[in-house]
């Protein structure tokens, strides 16, 4: 992720999205952290700022915050508020990461204001504003010639169905995208991040020709023991059949440890690049 990148945390509930924000704000290298907590339960807004949080995440973050009882007009001016306090702070000159849990619940809060003021119900329900709305307050995150806001949004996918019209206009609007994946949740595998459905688009631009390398060759790994999963796992295939089989086997148990990590746990990006030769480094 680069300095003024807007991302998307895109993932149905329960996968471990509020910790991996927690994980953000807590280990970030950026000046100081907006959080916009957007029709969120009051129990799981309290359960993010003193469990996720934390007082080392809290210590240099602003927290915005309009629970689900809220009228939709205060969920929409909350997100648009922590935007705005994001906005100050880069214009003093600050690196700032907004995160915004959830630009979900600022569109429905947006549908809701659209239909009751006479707005008709175009796709799914939702009314031609949320699809104006939305672009303009994701836009508002970038850099500036001061300063840099980060943006990190995350997207509840409803009933994991990641072509549904918020995730869908979502995307087409961010810079990248994280997705989150229930099948590795229920293997205790955390971060649940799919790296193979995830992408950033200005990583090409930011990282080293060998760090290129490297994140391609994982990548090569993941989808090659990923198609043949199935036959590995009902004892189908025999070792010698396919060499690039062969070599995704040999190396997915140490793909996967480089993969997860623990909550309490911090990793620079030089470290984490070292981690990634390593895996690799017999070949």
């Amino acid at each position: 992720i680069g300095k003024g990148q807007r991302m998307g945390v895109f993932a149905g509930s329960g996968v471990g999205k509020s910790t991996l924000l927690g994980m953000f704000a807590r280990n970030t290298k950026a000046d100081i952290n907006i959080i916009g907590l957007i029709g969120e339960r009051g129990r799981e807004v309290r359960e993010f700022i003193e469990r996720d949080l934390g007082e080392e995440g809290l210590k240099r973050s602003v927290v915005v915050v309009a629970t689900s009882d809220k009228p939709p007009l205060i969920r929409k001016k909350a997100a648009q508020t922590a935007t705005a306090i994001a906005e100050y702070f880069r214009d003093q000159g600050k690196d700032v990461l907004l995160m915004m849990d959830s630009i979900t619940r600022f569109s429905m809060a947006q549908r809701e204001i659209g239909l009751a003021s006479g707005e008709p119900p175009v796709t799914r329900g939702y009314p031609p504003s949320m699809y104006s709305e939305m672009p303009k307050l994701l836009e508002r995150a970038g850099n500036s010639d001061k300063g840099s806001i980060t943006g990190l949004y995350t997207v509840l996918v409803d009933g994991d169905d990641f072509n549904e019209p918020i995730t869908d206009t979502a995307r087409g609007i961010l810079d990248g995208h994280i997705m989150l994946s229930r099948k590795l949740a229920h293997k205790s595998h955390y971060p649940a991040i799919d790296v193979l459905q995830s992408i950033s688009r200005v990583m090409s631009s930011i990282i080293s020709d060998e760090h290129k390398e490297y994140a391609s060759e994982l990548k090569m790994v993941l989808a090659t023991y990923n198609e043949a999963e199935d036959l590995i796992n009902i004892g189908a295939y025999k070792k010698g059949s396919n060499k690039n089989i062969d070599y995704a086997i040999s190396k997915i148990e140490k793909v996967n440890d480089f993969l997860k990590q623990k909550v309490e746990v911090k990793f620079d990006i030089q470290e984490s690049l070292q981690l990634l030769k390593e895996i690799f480094e017999d070949n």
